[in-house]
């Protein structure tokens, strides 16, 4: 499979932003020991890099997206730290043409219509809509596929482990989430938090 296939499969991420790189590691273990198979790393600080460097090396690893890429710079050096994916806040077609010549998949981030619009435009396999639920949670992806159905979107942004059937009903093709799978959690916690995720989604995937 291919990294946009894997994510479309999975249908739930992790969002890590964190600058402490040993927090990170020991996080990214407990969710991968609780079933969570991609997670996304926000690149902030060298620490951050290396941490995805130490993962991609690994045989028995998450696939890795890079986020908060925005400069062509920051794209280059998350595709040379083993980046699977590159993921960016931002429409910027000059990531558009560094990922495509890199044939590295570069996810974009939209809040508006008319933003993953653009995006699709730009031949972008999948947009990420975020912050999803301050727009309108489940209810705002199901009004932005209703005159888009062409629309391959991805759900993040203040999401909870309970919300995660409602976005995937809604169109989604996968939901990420951020520091409900670890906030106020000790890393037992965090699994079971990952457990709980992805046993929502089987059950979702054995009804459709």
């Amino acid at each position: 499979m291919n990294p946009i296939d894997i994510i479309e499969a999975e249908k739930v991420f992790a969002v890590l932003r964190m600058q402490d790189a040993d927090k990170v590691k020991n996080i990214i273990n407990a969710l991968y020991t609780g079933g969570i198979r991609v997670i996304e790393i926000v690149i902030e600080t060298p620490e951050t890099v290396k941490v995805i460097e130490n993962i991609t090396k690994l045989e028995n690893r998450p696939m890795i997206m890079a986020g908060g890429i925005i400069t062509q710079r920051q794209a280059q050096i998350a595709i040379d730290s083993g980046a699977d994916v590159v993921v960016s806040p931002v429409f910027q077609m000059n990531l558009v043409r560094l990922c495509k010549s890199q044939k590295i998949p570069l996810i974009m981030t939209a809040t508006t219509p008319n933003e993953a619009y653009s995006a699709w435009m730009a031949r972008t396999q999948l947009i990420k809509i975020s912050p999803a639920n301050p727009m309108g949670g489940a209810e705002y992806i199901e009004d932005i596929l209703r005159p888009m159905k062409f629309l391959n979107v991805i759900a993040a942004g203040s999401i909870k482990p309970d919300d995660i059937i409602s976005y995937l009903s809604a169109g989604a093709k996968a939901v990420g989430i951020g520091r409900a799978f670890y906030k106020d959690a000790d890393l037992s916690e965090i699994t079971k938090r990952a457990k709980i995720a992805c046993e929502k989604v089987k059950n979702f995937i054995s009804k459709v």
